[in-house]
């Protein structure tokens, strides 16, 4: 995660109860995240969203991206 993108994600207690959002926004990361687990692309995610831009888009997927290598979450086993 470059620094640029770090500063486009923000969080402040006040706004969505601190959860991560793009900077300048009250979009949470993890909607952004969601929409591109379903396959959305970043054009269409800013459509949706207007207030976010492809840079926003592609600033929320290497937050998560950075988290996933933090943080384990239990998975299943494989087979």
């Amino acid at each position: 995660m470059t620094a640029d993108q770090l500063e486009m994600i923000s969080t402040n207690p006040g706004v969505m109860h601190g959860q991560a959002v793009i900077a300048g926004t009250r979009v949470p990361v993890s909607v952004i995240l969601d929409c591109l687990a379903a396959g959305m692309t970043a054009e269409e995610i800013t459509t949706e969203y207007p207030t976010v831009t492809v840079a926003g888009v592609r600033a929320a997927a290497a937050y998560g991206a950075a988290l996933a290598r933090e943080e384990l979450l239990p998975l299943p086993q494989s087979r």
